[in-house]
């Protein structure tokens, strides 16, 4: 699925457009999609909150701003 939106619920409360994720693959791996020259700290704490809130337990940053494909790919993961 590509720019997903999904709820979030707090405290009883429901927020309808919560988070907005730019691709969920077989409904268990998130991917963040990037071209820039430098990956910003706070993406990281960004998927990794993405991750605990969606119940999802592995997610990729990737920068497509790379000579090689490997070498923009990162992995993230929460247990």
């Amino acid at each position: 699925m590509r720019q997903v939106k999904l709820p979030i619920e707090y405290d009883g409360l429901v927020f309808d457009e919560g988070l907005r994720l730019d691709v969920i693959v077989s409904q268990t791996i998130i991917c963040e999609l990037k071209a820039v020259e430098l990956i910003n700290p706070l993406w990281q704490a960004q998927i990794l909150s993405h991750l605990k809130l969606t119940g999802l337990h592995e997610g990729f940053i990737i920068n497509f701003n790379t000579a090689l494909l490997k070498d923009g790919m990162r992995r993230y993961c929460v247990s």
